[in-house]
């Protein structure tokens, strides 16, 4: 199946390079058309010039702004196609280098980092070679918050199972999606500045003051015609229509800093709105078989001001027609009609009809751009599975063929687990490089796919809605002067406090209170699990230390032994990286320890 999704790419790359070379030629001849029009228009209007026919020059200059100005719409029409193409190979370029393990063109939620997470630093889900570089496929810094915070927190069960079922139909759409990733990937190496000072324009309150010059607006069009078409026949009317000037030049000098404040805000959002306009029209324009998938859309269909998507085009060209009053041209429409004040009172009135509609699309497409995010492994990886989320009173989490999704399948070792409706912790033991850590990280990582509503690593998973807790890579901070040890202290003292939450917690801890004295480490370590046992908690414990796992005597009912061992051949080890019931035998601290000539 990954050879099938592999040659789906590479098909669908060819077609996209077949069709820019196509719109290139394209464009190539218009240029030249262009040129030539050029040409044409000046040896036809020096003709006529010559020959004294004036009127024919009349009809020539038109004609050629025109014909010229046809074949650049046409020639930039062939441009905005070929861009699309470009991103579309693009998208599928890049779905074949993720397919290899390369990198990825979208953002690595390194900004998303945070130590003091209860699992996102241990489980590798921000930052380089991350869970989030793997699976994000959101141009926009809003759908990458978005699913940053879907991977950060587990989703309600009704959120999980819809997500699911939306994921599902995504994968009939293959074809759907990559177009809306195509159409939005401008998104990934432009500025967010420009959204962010739009909504925060848009939160400004339009002045309402001043409803006497919207009247005036609207009326010295037709005002200043009516002066300027019988000045031609009574010449003293000249005066009124310089008065007419003078009035106009004078309001635009007192709406100068408005419009200045307004076209810095959003002056340079009208090909970005384009864009934007065309991914609502994709999402909305679509059959939608789910139910997230048509409330999704029906937030952004028809309302009283008609399509949302045409809405924005108008919006787009109201901040075209305010930064084409800035020109030359502009100035003397100004001068005439007051243009840009009359955008300004356009925009306003769109932004007070349409606010809230616009903030709505845009976290529209944040979640789509994250459910894309989602449904991109199940696509590349069609043999994971949708856990199914267990509503018991106590905690399951039982997996069959799980396996590190970070880790390419040719090296990847899977295992089974079991946890099924009962409180237990589990305590692992094990040689070192043995394979206990990233087990670790195998169940938590899958825990967080699962919770989010994404396809897990494995052949089948069941798991309870829960939060996942972590105590993996303990720190010392030089800044703030803190020990390992302290520093451990202070996230087992996280972990006692999220206990108290009314939310089920499932803990991972691997070599517990390292950062103290063998003696000191194991009877802390034996009162933390103790205290853990107490208070009804969950999870597992990986550890070197063979005393520990005498606690399953002690604790029969809660406590069980696993553990990962190695095959030693002559001085030569095998690790099979295969979970087993019990406690281990096999150590090989010290065989590591002579292979670097130290025994």
């Amino acid at each position: 199946m990954l050879e099938k999704i592999s040659d789906y790419y590479r098909v669908n790359k060819a077609k996209c390079d077949e069709e820019i070379k196509r719109l290139d030629r394209q464009i190539n001849i218009y240029s030249f058309m262009r040129l030539l029009a050029l040409a044409a228009g000046i040896f036809l209007i020096y003709q006529s010039i010559k020959y004294e026919q004036l009127w024919l020059s009349f009809l020539i200059v038109p004609a050629f702004i025109l014909c010229f100005a046809w074949l650049v719409s046409k020639q930039s029409m062939f441009q905005k196609q070929m861009n699309y193409f470009r991103n579309l190979r693009d998208v599928h370029h890049n779905e074949l280098n993720s397919l290899e393990r390369k990198p990825n063109i979208y953002p690595d939620g390194s900004v998303y980092e945070d130590d003091l997470h209860p699992y996102t630093s241990d489980l590798d889900i921000f930052g380089k070679g991350s869970l989030f570089q793997m699976m994000n496929r959101c141009a926009t810094v809003s759908g990458n918050a978005k699913l940053a915070g879907w991977l950060m927190k587990p989703a309600s069960v009704r959120e999980i199972r819809e997500r699911q079922v939306l994921l599902s139909e995504l994968e009939s759409k293959l074809v759907w999606k990559h177009h809306f990733q195509a159409v939005l990937l401008f998104a990934n190496t432009s500025s967010e500045d420009q959204v962010k000072e739009l909504f925060r324009y848009l939160k400004i309150v339009p002045d309402e003051s001043g409803s006497w010059i919207k009247k005036y607006v609207r009326l010295i069009p037709w005002l200043f015609s009516l002066v300027a078409i019988s000045a031609w026949f009574m010449p003293l009317l000249i005066i009124p229509l310089l008065v007419l000037i003078i009035v106009n030049l004078f309001l635009m000098q007192q709406y100068g800093a408005r419009i200045a404040k307004t076209d810095s805000m959003i002056g340079k959002m009208s090909r970005i709105l384009a864009h934007f306009s065309k991914a609502i029209s994709a999402i909305s324009e679509e059959e939608w078989a789910t139910p997230l998938g048509k409330d999704l859309a029906v937030d952004l269909k028809d309302n009283k001001n008609g399509k949302l998507s045409e809405q924005i085009k108008q919006f787009s060209l109201l901040i075209n027609h305010l930064t084409f009053g800035q020109t030359g041209a502009g100035a003397i429409l100004n001068a005439i009609m007051l243009w840009n004040i009359r955008q300004i009172f356009a925009i306003e009135e769109w932004k007070k009809d349409n606010h809230d509609n616009l903030k709505q699309a845009f976290d529209v497409i944040a979640t789509f751009e994250s459910l894309i995010s989602l449904s991109s492994l199940k696509t590349n990886y069609p043999e994971w599975c949708f856990a199914l989320i267990n509503e018991g009173d106590r905690y399951t989490l039982i997996a069959e063929d799980i396996g590190h999704p970070l880790i390419p399948s040719q090296v990847r070792v899977n295992n089974d687990y079991s946890m099924n409706d009962e409180f237990k912790i589990n305590i692992i033991t094990g040689s070192n490089m043995a394979g206990k850590s990233t087990f670790l990280r195998t169940l938590g990582i899958n825990t967080v796919l699962a919770l989010c509503g994404a396809p897990s690593c494995a052949r089948k998973m069941e798991v309870s809605r829960m939060l996942v807790f972590t105590y993996m890579r303990i720190r010392d901070s030089l800044n703030e002067s803190t020990s390992t040890f302290k520093a451990e202290l202070d996230r087992l003292q996280s972990l006692i406090k999220m206990l108290d939450s009314s939310e089920k917690v499932y803990f991972l801890i691997d070599e517990m209170l390292r950062g103290t004295n063998s003696v000191d480490k194991y009877l802390g370590s034996k009162a933390v699990i103790e205290k853990l046992i107490a208070q009804n908690a969950v999870g597992i414990v990986a550890t070197h230390d063979l005393q520990i796992a005498e606690l399953e005597q002690k604790y029969p009912d809660y406590i069980r032994n696993y553990y990962f061992d190695i095959q030693l051949e002559g001085e030569e080890m095998n690790f099979d990286y295969k979970l087993k019931a019990g406690e281990c035998k096999t150590f090989n601290a010290s065989l590591l320890l002579k292979k670097i000539g130290i025994y």
